[in-house]
């Protein structure tokens, strides 16, 4: 057996006969526990906590959405869409357009996005399944679906044929305008179904028939602001964006739903580097006891150090000793606080004990990566705390 391992385990598991020691440690392998275990909870929490976030964009944007790289809208002609369609990998895709418009209804005013959307919309997103009240609307009519937070705002209902819900879009052209009707497009809609997915998306979107958008907006027939695509599971997103910029020459810009929520994405990553450090820090403090009971340790095994040394050890062997029981105290704690971390989340992931409402629980996510960087943040901070310590065995004290 190795000698500085042998000896290492032999301190590791016996008690100094200064009970001091022995408290220091204590402290020091709970501190291990309790950090590894709070790390492991608070980064499956925050796992939990991001993948909910993202729930309310991935039931609402597409696997991936063409917009024009210059202007506002590009045209589309037959030939593009029957590639489309015949691409491998896209399982649907729907044309879209959409436009900040102004709306009125029962003296109140809101400036929101009029998005107008064909009949294979609903294959490529699931807004259908969050219609809170009413229905989705049919095509070619004057129908439309709004947020729950625009009908608030608004004051407004389904079917209210009493009162007209407007829709005012600015026309375009040059020269003195002299009436209203000269400013503005105006339609009467007919909202039918309220949607309800986040605070956000429900105050952005109207949702109306693309053929009404489009002559609202002034449009041609085949002049779209953007496509939405569905991919098939397992297709090859790379590939498919190629292809896509291929069939456009170039003229359009392809994004991944990442991509559109670029924002989102960096602020969930920049809180998720910014927890983890913080609870990090804790590990780091926590190890400062690690250090001071090897510390106090080698002070104690003084003896026992020269008479190994006399005998023949070299000093990195003896430094090896404590080297490798700080090692084994970590790994030990990070695995026990692991244990009891993955035992907690487990817990909250099948009852539920902790609660944000009454109906919803605190989201949790299992994860092996967050094991292995928690476990890997342990072995290395407590590694490097080791080496602090043992850096303590010299000739000098020995003499």
């Amino acid at each position: 057996m190795n000698f500085p391992l042998y000896i290492a385990k032999r301190y590791l598991f016996s008690k100094s006969k200064n009970n001091a020691i022995n408290i220091i440690t204590g402290i020091a392998s709970v501190g291990i526990i309790v950090g590894a275990m709070a790390l492991f909870v608070v980064l499956s929490v925050f796992s939990g906590l991001r993948d909910f976030s993202l729930s309310f964009s991935n039931d609402f944007d597409p696997d991936l959405k063409i917009n024009p790289v210059s202007g506002k809208t590009f045209f589309i002609s037959p030939n593009q869409e029957k590639e489309i369609k015949n691409t491998v990998g896209i399982a649907s895709y729907s044309k879209v357009v959409e436009e900040r418009a102004l709306f009125f209804f029962k003296g109140k005013e809101l400036v929101t996005y009029l998005k107008g959307v064909d009949s294979n919309f609903t294959k490529t997103n699931v807004v259908v399944k969050n219609i809170y009240n009413g229905q989705w609307l049919k095509p070619n009519s004057y129908q439309v679906v709004v947020g729950y937070g625009i009908a608030d705002k608004l004051s407004m209902g389904l079917f209210d044929f009493n009162n007209p819900f407007e829709v005012y879009v600015p026309r375009k052209g040059k020269g003195v305008i002299e009436s209203e009707a000269e400013a503005f497009y105006k339609s009467d809609l007919i909202p039918i179904g309220i949607y309800a997915i986040s605070e956000d998306l429900d105050s952005k979107y109207v949702f109306a028939d693309l053929s009404l958008a489009q002559e609202l907006l002034e449009l041609k027939p085949n002049q779209l602001s953007g496509i939405e695509i569905k991919l098939k599971p397992n297709s090859d997103e790379s590939q498919i964006i190629s292809k896509l910029n291929t069939i456009f020459q170039n003229k359009v810009e392809v994004k991944t739903r990442a991509q559109l929520n670029a924002t989102l994405y960096k602020m969930l990553n920049t809180e998720n580097i910014a927890v983890y450090l913080i609870f990090t820090l804790v590990i780091i403090i926590a190890l400062f006891n690690l250090i001071g009971a090897l510390i106090m340790m080698v002070l104690d095994k003084k003896s026992n150090l020269k008479t190994l040394f006399n005998l023949g050890s070299e000093i990195k062997d003896l430094k090896k000793i404590f080297l490798l029981q700080g090692s084994l105290l970590t790994v030990i704690g990070g695995v026990i606080g692991l244990f009891l971390g993955i035992i907690i989340v487990l817990l909250q992931q099948h009852y539920k004990l902790v609660m944000i409402t009454p109906s919803l629980a605190y989201p949790v996510v299992f994860s092996i990566q967050n094991v292995l960087i928690v476990f890997g943040t342990i072995v290395t901070l407590g590694f490097i705390s080791s080496w602090i310590a043992s850096s303590r065995v010299t000739k000098k004290l020995l003499d």
